[in-house]
């Protein structure tokens, strides 16, 4: 009895097996369809709202500003929790550090990566207020306004001793920020094909 069940199953597959042989041409001709028939297509609005990017020239950075002792409060309020009262502590990321002399250890220490913070390896200023407009607070990412994102970039800036304690900084004045690090990238320029560095 037992023989006979297999022998019906090994039959069975290669029945289905070849089915599905003899459809796959077909299957493979078939042309996706031009619409799904579900979703809606995205408003201006939509679009705009969710076109938050900021480049490293600083498009699209909204127009606002905001000033080192707003972030400290803000900072204290919102973040001190993750990285610590003064942004060195953690328990996650260190924010605050700068190497003696800038020297950038990139090569030379295999634990750097643990060691990255916003003063020594950050190439640009504009990608903190990205990276903080779209990921932080950890627990509520995206609540907070323009004003208190560029606070706490005024603030951590202050604290990695990049701009002075009265700074303020705007759309305008964030992108001429010189990062420590700025010049320790190298700028992946390729425009296609088969280019290696």
């Amino acid at each position: 009895m037992r023989r006979t069940v297999l022998v019906a199953i090994v039959l069975l597959l290669f029945v289905v097996g070849g089915a599905l042989v003899d459809l796959w041409p077909r299957f493979r001709r078939s042309r996706v369809p031009d619409r799904f028939g579900f979703g809606t297509p995205a408003t201006r609005e939509e679009i705009r709202q969710a076109d938050t990017d900021v480049t490293p020239d600083g498009r699209g950075l909204p127009h606002d500003s905001g000033t080192v002792s707003q972030g400290e409060s803000v900072y204290k309020l919102r973040c001190a929790g993750c990285h610590g009262a003064t942004g060195t502590e953690g328990p996650f990321d260190r924010l605050v550090g700068r190497e003696p002399g800038d020297s950038f250890d990139f090569g030379r220490d295999p634990n750097f990566l643990a060691k990255r913070t916003i003063g020594n390896y950050w190439p640009y200023a504009t990608t903190l207020y990205d990276y903080i407009n779209r990921a932080m607070p950890f627990d509520a990412p995206g609540s907070l306004s323009s004003n208190e994102v560029y606070s706490v970039v005024a603030y951590l800036l202050y604290r990695n001793q990049i701009i002075p304690g009265n700074a303020v900084v705007s759309d305008r004045t964030l992108p001429l920020v010189r990062m420590p690090a700025r010049g320790r990238f190298v700028v992946d320029n390729r425009q296609g094909g088969r280019s290696i560095r």
